[in-house]
């Protein structure tokens, strides 16, 4: 035989359920990747006591200002992210909650990720390598570049490493720095052909470029929405596609001419 229960007795008893599905989540790992501000490098200087860009086989200049690439940290593949630390960073501005997917696509092992980071950053550098010279219009095959910048995976530093060959080599093309003096900070992948890739994590590259002093940053035209979201006061953003039209962006920037916007 059943009794009947009091309205609130009944409301009471159902919730058990629902209060120990989120007793359980809060302690179950879910499947995001925490993400906040990274290092930034200046591809025109050095790492670890050696030129991030060494370029035999043509006179190269004394550059000033700086190119700054940017990158994020985020926690590893294997991590444990909880409800807790989701809700934590949610209402941070210096974080980002990602799938877990999305941050490491190829699976595997850290070890096996790292790995396919490095490769995708050394196959970046030599891409950048063909895109800055033929920009410039110069043989490959009579130009040595060597790229070292150690600790950093992934192909997102392509297009400043293009910038930095450039600054190098010709400047602004007409005596002065392609960085008119200034700390330039930005991200975006780059194909042999000059186009700039978007990359994703731009709202906290942005923050680490401030952090360290940049006052511009060339972002992926595509990803100008999300870097707008949390963008740092005294940070000037530039969208780009291409490598030419980035260059032509610092040109202008230095020169007083119209630049380009988000």
């Amino acid at each position: 035989m059943l009794s009947r229960l009091s309205r609130p007795r009944a409301l009471a008893l159902c919730a058990l359920p629902v209060l120990a599905v989120f007793g359980t989540a809060a302690f179950a790992p879910l499947p995001f990747t925490l993400a906040e501000p990274g290092l930034t490098a200046d591809v025109l200087g050095n790492d670890h006591g050696k030129p991030v860009i060494t370029i035999e086989g043509a006179p190269t200049r004394t550059t000033e200002g700086r190119l700054r690439m940017t990158t994020i940290v985020a926690t590893g593949p294997s991590a444990d992210v909880r409800v807790g630390d989701v809700i934590d960073s949610w209402f941070r501005t210096d974080r980002a909650v990602m799938p877990r997917d999305a941050v490491y696509p190829t699976g595997g092992s850290e070890k096996e990720i790292e790995r396919h980071n490095l490769r995708d950053m050394k196959e970046s550098q030599n891409v950048a390598v063909d895109a800055a010279l033929a920009h410039l219009g110069k043989d490959s095959g009579s130009i040595d570049v060597t790229l070292n910048l150690a600790d950093v995976g992934g192909p997102s530093a392509g297009l400043f490493f293009s910038l930095g060959i450039i600054d190098k080599l010709v400047g602004d093309g007409a005596g002065g720095d392609l960085t008119g003096g200034r700390s330039i900070a930005g991200t975006g992948t780059i194909s042999a052909d000059g186009k700039v890739g978007a990359v994703g994590g731009v709202s906290l590259k942005t923050q680490a470029a401030r952090r360290d002093g940049a006052t511009v940053f060339l972002v992926p035209k595509a990803e100008c929405g999300e870097a707008r979201a949390e963008l740092p006061k005294g940070l000037r953003l530039v969208p780009v596609t291409t490598l030419s039209g980035a260059v032509s962006a610092l040109r202008a920037l230095e020169q007083g001419g119209e630049v380009p916007s988000c």
